[in-house]
């Protein structure tokens, strides 16, 4: 499974978010698109918002799953995170 968080620094979402996942030792690859536009164009493309977090979660079975702001509950069940 990959992860990929595109956040800013100045987004209070994002750092819950990333907190969230580390405090439960999952790794991810945290993309700042405040500098990496290129990278901000990717999740505009694939997500089709501008506001952040986005999470992008690759599969291991080949599905990609997008999940929107930091939606603890779904992020958790995709990941089979337990509590």
């Amino acid at each position: 499974m990959n992860i990929k968080i595109y956040s800013t620094p100045a987004c209070v979402y994002c750092k819950m978010l990333k907190d969230y996942l580390s405090q439960k030792n999952i790794a991810f690859e945290a993309i700042d698109v405040s500098v990496d536009h290129a990278r901000g164009k990717e999740m505009i493309q694939k997500s089709g918002q501008m506001g952040v977090p986005v999470v992008i979660i690759n599969k291991d079975d080949g599905k990609e799953e997008i999940v929107i702001g930091f939606d603890k509950a779904r992020i958790t069940k995709l990941l089979g995170i337990k509590d």
